[in-house]
C-alpha cells in the first residue's frame, strides 16, 4: 500500500474508532460489535506501525478509554487507570512472554477472568468507601460515589482494612439482572440494552442513584491501586488480602510458572465461559511480583507486565423454519426467527429476535435459509447473517394486519417498526396492564403476567383504569384465587392508588404513556409537585 492509500485509510478507520469510541464509553450504546471494533482497531494500529510518519497524539490508538461526559464531577486519578494491550491468538501470547524475558526476568504469571463490565476505582479510609471514580480517559474519570454506594453488593466498610486502600474493579450486571432489565425496557416499549456491558455502564451513570441501586449491580475487584498501612510484594498476594477484608475479587485466578501453562489455563476458562453468571471478554496475563512489574514499566497506552486475551465469538450455523410477531405493549410488532435448536454459548436456541421489517430486509431473509446465529453478549440470540436462500424462496414479508385484534398496521413518522394503533387491542391491553403494575411503574404486588392473562382473558379488564374497578367476586373466579389472595390484591391497589401526590403522579405518567421513559417521568412528575400546581 502506498503512503497516500494508508493515510487516506487510516483517516477512515479513525472515524469510524472514534464515533464509537464515544458511543460505547460516553453514550453505552456502541454500534459495532467487539470483535469488529477489535479488528478495524488492529487494521489501524498495523498501518501506523508500517507509515510511523501516519501516527499522531490523537489517534484512537494512543488514548485510553472515553472522556468524561460532564454529567459528574471529574476526578482526576492518582494513579494511572490503563488499558490493557489486546492478543488474538495463543502465538501473540508467547511474543509477550518473549518480551518479558527479553527484560531479563525470570516471571512467574497470574491468569485472571477479565470481566465485561465498567471499570472503576474505589477509595476506603479506614475502611469507610469515600470515593468511587470511572476510569474515563484513564487520566481524569467521573465521580459516581452516590451511585456506587447505592450498589448493596459493593462494601461500604472494610474490618481491619489499612489507613488508606484505592483499588480498581470491574462493575457488571450478572445475567439474570441483565434479563429482568430488558424485560422490563419491553414492556415499556423501549430498546434494551445490547448487553450487559451497556446495562451496567447506563446504570452506574444514572443521575438518580435510586435507579443504579435497583439494577442488580456487582462488582469484581482486580487491582490495588494504592495502600498505606501495608506491604504488598505481589498481585496474588493483594488478591488474596483483599478478599480477606471483604472485597469481591476476581472469580477465578491461577498461578502459572510458564507461558504454555497459561494458555492452558485460559483454554479451561474458555471451555467453562457458558457456566458464568457474568459477561467475560477475555482472560488477562499478568507478572505476578511487583518489582518486576516496575521494572518492565509501561508504554503511554498499556503496561508492558500483562495482556489481554480475546476469545473469538461463537457462530453457528442453522436453518429459518418460521417468523412469529409478536405485538408489544406500545403496538410494535416484532418478528421472531424460530430456527433448528443449535448449541450456543452452554445454552441451546431455537429463537431470535428480527427487531423490525427493515433488518428483515437487510438479510433478505427467506424461511427455509441457512442463517448465522451468536449471542450477543454471550447471552442474548441474535441473527447475523446469511449463507445461503433456499431455492426459489421469496423474501418474506411482515404482515399488513396485527395478528392479535386484525386491524391495519402501520409505519408512524420516523420509525423502522411497523406499529398496532387500535386503542382496543387485546395484546397491547395485556402488555400496558402487565407494565403498569409492574416494579418500576406502580408495583401493584401479586398482579404479574399470569393474573392479568386471566382478567384480560376473562374480559375483566380492558385498560390499565379498570384495575380500580375490580371486585372480590370477581378475583374469586380466577385461578388459584381463595379469599385471602383476593383480599391481597385489592389491599395492594388500593395502596398504591393512596401514595404520596408526587409520586404517583411520576408512576402513572411511567407506567401509563408510550414512549415516555424515565427522564421524561421525572420531569414530568416535578412539574406536577403540589407546590407547583396553581
Amino acid at each position: 500500500m502506498e503512503l497516500e492509500q494508508a493515510r487516506k485509510r487510516a483517516e477512515e478507520l479513525r472515524v469510524v474508532i472514534e464515533r464509537n469510541n464515544r458511543l460505547y464509553y460516553d453514550q453505552d450504546a456502541p454500534e459495532l460489535e467487539d470483535f469488529e471494533y477489535d479488528a478495524l482497531t488492529r487494521e489501524l494500529k498495523a498501518l501506523e506501525a508500517e507509515f510511523p510518519q501516519l501516527v499522531t497524539a490523537n489517534s484512537p490508538t494512543q488514548k485510553v478509554g472515553g472522556t468524561p461526559s460532564g454529567r459528574f464531577a471529574k476526578v482526576t486519578h492518582a494513579v494511572k487507570m490503563e488499558s490493557l494491550l489486546d492478543a488474538f491468538s495463543f502465538d501473540e501470547l508467547r511474543d509477550f512472554d518473549r518480551r518479558v524475558r527479553e527484560a531479563g526476568i525470570e516471571p512467574e504469571y497470574v491468569v485472571e477472568i477479565k470481566i465485561d463490565g465498567l471499570s472503576c476505582s474505589l477509595e476506603y479510609e479506614n475502611g469507610i468507601l469515600v470515593r468511587a471514580s470511572t476510569r474515563g480517559d484513564g487520566v481524569v474519570g467521573e465521580d459516581v460515589t452516590a451511585n456506587v454506594k447505592a450498589i448493596k453488593r459493593i462494601p461500604k466498610t472494610l474490618k481491619n482494612a489499612p489507613e488508606y486502600l484505592e483499588v480498581r474493579g470491574e462493575v457488571y450486571m450478572p445475567h439474570d439482572a441483565f434479563q429482568h432489565l430488558c424485560a422490563e425496557q419491553e414492556l415499556q416499549g423501549a430498546a434494551p440494552f445490547k448487553n450487559p456491558r451497556n446495562a451496567a455502564a447506563g446504570s452506574l451513570r444514572q443521575k438518580d442513584s435510586k435507579i443504579t441501586g435497583s439494577r442488580g449491580l456487582s462488582i469484581f475487584v482486580f487491582n490495588v491501586q494504592q495502600v498505606r498501612g501495608r506491604e504488598l510484594t505481589s498481585h496474588a498476594e493483594s488478591l488474596d488480602y483483599l478478599k480477606s477484608l471483604g472485597l469481591p475479587v476476581s472469580p477465578r485466578y491461577h498461578i502459572v510458572h510458564d507461558i504454555e501453562d497459561a494458555i492452558a489455563e485460559i483454554e479451561q476458562i474458555g471451555q467453562n465461559r457458558a457456566k458464568l453468571d457474568f459477561d467475560m471478554d477475555g482472560a488477562v496475563i499478568k507478572v505476578n511480583d511487583f518489582a518486576q512489574r516496575d521494572l518492565m514499566g509501561s508504554t503511554n497506552k498499556f503496561p508492558r507486565w500483562a495482556i489481554a486475551f480475546k476469545y473469538p465469538p461463537e457462530v453457528k450455523e442453522t436453518t429459518l423454519r418460521s417468523i412469529e410477531v409478536a405485538v408489544g405493549r406500545t403496538g410494535v410488532l416484532t418478528p421472531t426467527a424460530c430456527f433448528d435448536p443449535v448449541f450456543l454459548a452452554g445454552t441451546t436456541v431455537a429463537r431470535a429476535t428480527l427487531h423490525n421489517e427493515d433488518f428483515i430486509h437487510q438479510f433478505g431473509l427467506c424461511i427455509g435459509d441457512t442463517i448465522q446465529v451468536r449471542k450477543a453478549g454471550d447471552i442474548i440470540p441474535e441473527v447475523i447473517g446469511v449463507t445461503h436462500h433456499a431455492e426459489d424462496a421469496q423474501p418474506y414479508e411482515m404482515p399488513t394486519v396485527c395478528p392479535s385484534c386484525g386491524a391495519p398496521v402501520v409505519h408512524l413518522e420516523d420509525e423502522a417498526a411497523l406499529r398496532c394503533v387500535n386503542p382496543e387491542c387485546p395484546a397491547q391491553a395485556l402488555r400496558n396492564i402487565i407494565h403498569f403494575a409492574s416494579r418500576d411503574a406502580m408495583d401493584i404486588e401479586g398482579l404479574g403476567t399470569a393474573v392479568a392473562t386471566q382478567l384480560v382473558e376473562k374480559d375483566m379488564v380492558h385498560s390499565a383504569a379498570d384495575i380500580y374497578t375490580l371486585t372480590r367476586e370477581q378475583l374469586l373466579t380466577l385461578d388459584k384465587f381463595k379469599e385471602k389472595s383476593a383480599d391481597n390484591l385489592l389491599n395492594a391497589i388500593e395502596r398504591c392508588d393512596l401514595a404520596a401526590f408526587e409520586p404517583l403522579v411520576e408512576r402513572h405518567l411511567y407506567g401509563g404513556i408510550r414512549r415516555l421513559g424515565s427522564k421524561l417521568t421525572e420531569e414530568y412528575a416535578d412539574f406536577f409537585e403540589p407546590e407547583n400546581v396553581k
